[in-house]
């Protein structure tokens, strides 16, 4: 379980490998943030190689929307699994995030 930063143009992509729960959700806020302080904007959280999201991993991700939109930038989910696609829709967060299929389709017109 990890969380691999790669840098894309002018898009931070960040890769949850594993799990995102209570256990390390507050290490991916620290990345995100850390970049976000940087002067990075526009970010992309690529599920791809994640199976799980707990409820605090759900919250960290609503936090750092929030966050990233007071400093004018932006930040998009991709590669949710069918699971996780429904657990967005039945909290209605698909509603906060713009949600791809895939990492490329995210960093369209972002």
């Amino acid at each position: 379980m990890g969380f691999q930063m790669e840098r894309l143009g002018e898009v931070t992509v960040v890769d949850v490998e594993g799990q995102l729960i209570v256990g390390n959700r507050q290490k991916l806020k620290e990345k995100v943030l850390e970049q976000l302080e940087g002067g990075d904007r526009k970010f992309v959280i690529d599920f791809s190689n994640t199976g799980y999201i707990d409820s605090s991993g759900l919250g960290v991700l609503v936090s750092l929307s929030k966050k990233i939109r007071e400093q004018g930038g932006e930040l998009r989910l991709a590669g949710l699994n069918e699971d996780l696609r429904t657990l967005f829709e039945l909290t209605k967060l698909d509603t906060l995030f713009k949600i791809a299929n895939s990492r490329r389709e995210a960093m369209v017109d972002l």
